[in-house]
């Protein structure tokens, strides 16, 4: 004998529609709730998978940017140490024609221990450009990714010290120095600074170099993180409900449910009919 109780047509009907408006109450509370109109694959399988697959390709551009960030900032490393190091060659020149109007041996070697001083730090400051381990100022090499192809730029270093830029420590002699000895001397110290002015020129041409290297780095960046914005408003585009469109989904649901409670109660009121005939 079967259990199965059996309903009126029109009950039936309104059961169905109830079923169907709190199935639609269900999905409706889910975007609501998570923001997304499309939450697994089961909802949108095309939509899913190609989102999926952006907001993949964006992860992997935001890896190579945090390696671009790191170079732009080594590169600057290197620039800025450029800066110091000129302005040490610009003092480093001074000494020197300060000591073409020396008169005595002492304002001579006062001005011989001027310019060895000065030639320490340039050595010392050289190697201080150093970036998480990379110095473009000790001839290293600065090897950025830009995207998952492999595409990259390598940013040669070169050496800034003493040696490399041709600057040999002067003689420890302060008759070198003393101008006023004799024409020879005035003619050494102006070779001297010859040898001064050609480590700007190099350091000039080295800064320029790297600020070429930079100014490409700093565009992969900018066309990088528009990359990243678009891949992520496609996948957004693909998956996220409209909020307001959902709301206005919610109220007329909920709306449509009570009149289909509504609707069920006047069905049933044939069927209670009978009992009257029992009263």
């Amino acid at each position: 004998m079967s259990s199965r109780i059996s309903l009126t047509a029109g009950m039936t009907q309104n059961l169905l529609s109830l079923q169907n408006t709190a199935s639609l109450l269900e999905l409706t509370q889910a975007r609501l709730a998570s923001g997304k109109k499309v939450n697994s694959s089961v909802d949108d399988p095309v939509a899913y998978f190609d989102a999926q697959a952006h907001y993949q390709l964006a992860e992997d551009y935001a890896a190579f940017k945090d390696g671009m960030s790191e170079a732009v900032q080594t590169i600057k490393a290197a620039t800025n140490t450029i800066d110091s190091l000129k302005d040490i060659l610009a003092q480093m020149k001074a000494t020197i024609n300060s000591a073409k109007t020396a008169t005595s041996s002492t304002d001579a070697t006062e001005a011989m221990n001027q310019y060895n001083s000065l030639l320490e730090q340039l050595e010392s400051l050289a190697g201080d450009g150093d970036y998480k381990g990379v110095n473009l100022l000790n001839a290293d090499t600065l090897n950025v990714i830009f995207n998952t192809k492999g595409d990259d730029l390598n940013v040669t270093g070169f050496t800034a010290n003493v040696a490399g830029l041709k600057l040999s420590n002067t003689q420890v002699i302060a008759d070198f120095w003393h101008a006023a000895q004799s024409v020879a001397n005035v003619t050494a110290l102006n070779d001297v600074i010859k040898g001064i002015d050609g480590a700007i020129t190099t350091l000039r041409a080295k800064a320029k170099s790297l600020s070429n290297s930079l100014g490409v780095v700093t565009t992969r960046q900018e066309f990088t993180n528009n990359m990243i914005a678009t891949l992520n408003t496609g996948g957004d585009n693909l998956t996220l409900a409209d909020m307001n469109e959902e709301g206005a989904n919610m109220l007329m649901l909920q709306t449509r449910q009570a009149m289909g409670i509504q609707s069920l109660s006047i069905a049933s009121q044939s069927a209670q009919q009978v009992l009257q005939l029992f009263g």
